[in-house]
């Protein structure tokens, strides 16, 4: 049998060091501690050209608190997209409401009538009372489009 070739052991040459954080970032963890403070209060001095939180007085490497802003402006931007949102159907109901409006205060009327824009025939309360007749808003639109 042949002398196969000796293979050396990490052991002989000493210990293996392996470091944590190596292995924490191998894992997509940071080599850095989680901090309770969430640096809410960033000063930027210029002069210095460094960041640094005022709450906790420890300073906040640049990619760090440029992701902090980039979550402000978008929570910002998130915000004013869901107002918009809700301000035009505030708008759309309150279309409904005033015209609903219109026609209550017309039939508070005692001695008058509204009439109906088109053919020009009274409409009382009790004509709509037990429902009304319904038909598609598009078609109606067209309607009279095609017919001034």
């Amino acid at each position: 049998m042949a002398d196969a070739p000796i293979e050396p052991q990490d052991y002989l040459f000493g210990m293996k060091v392996v470091q944590i954080e190596d292995l924490r970032v191998a894992r997509g963890l940071t080599r850095r501690p989680a901090s309770s403070c969430r640096h809410k209060k960033l000063v930027y001095d210029d002069k210095e050209r460094r960041i640094w939180c005022s709450d906790c007085e420890s300073e906040v490497e640049a990619f760090d608190a440029f992701v902090g802003l980039c979550e402000v402006f978008s929570a910002g931007v998130s915000d004013l997209n869901r107002r918009r949102r809700e301000l035009a159907e505030a708008e759309k109901f309150a279309l409904r409401s005033r015209a609903a409006k219109v026609m209550d205060e017309a039939w508070r009327s005692t001695s008058m009538a509204p009439l109906c824009p088109h053919c020009d025939a009274a409409i009382l309360p009790e004509d709509v009372v037990g429902g009304v007749s319904m038909a598609s808003k598009k078609l109606v639109v067209a309607r009279r489009n095609k017919n001034p």
